[in-house]
């Protein structure tokens, strides 16, 4: 297992838990932005500068992630290219993106563009809360729990 971040937008609180996760873990994580990205110093925690352009981090997500990586990433259309890859996508929010939720997560995103487009003002997302927070510190914790026991099997 390896876990991609969609860092161009991931809060910093969520990359400060996924540092201390690598770490624990020892599972190589790796950044992916068009932007530096500050990173600890580590063995196992890379980051990859892509060039600027609509969806190039996701490109190269896609690109290189295989069956069984983490992706973390709150963009609908990538998590459903990860779970096509059969990878896992997580939310920066702890939500977890499945087979049987990601087509209705991409019909509302659809939806919620067409709203826009129309010049209707739908607001952003809520600003991260310390329950979205402990949600992702809860399922990446999961995750990576039932991945190495599946490797001490």
């Amino acid at each position: 297992m390896k876990i991609w971040v969609d860092a161009d937008a991931c809060p910093v609180v969520i990359k400060e838990i996924l540092f201390k996760a690598a770490e624990r873990t020892k599972i190589d994580t790796t950044l992916v932005a068009n932007h530096p990205i500050r990173i600890p110093p580590s063995k196992v925690i890379n980051f990859m500068q892509v060039s600027s352009g609509f969806d190039i981090a996701d490109d190269e997500i896609v690109k290189r992630v295989n069956h069984g990586d983490l992706v973390i990433t709150s963009d609908i259309p990538l998590a459903n290219e990860v779970i096509d890859k059969s990878a896992l996508a997580l939310s920066p929010r702890g939500e977890l993106y499945t087979k049987e939720n990601i087509k209705s997560r991409l019909n509302i995103r659809d939806f919620m563009d067409t709203m826009r487009a129309s010049g209707v003002q739908t607001g952003g997302p809520a600003a991260l809360s310390q329950s979205d927070r402990q949600a992702f510190a809860n399922h990446l914790d999961s995750i990576l729990t039932r991945y190495q026991r599946s490797q001490k099997n």
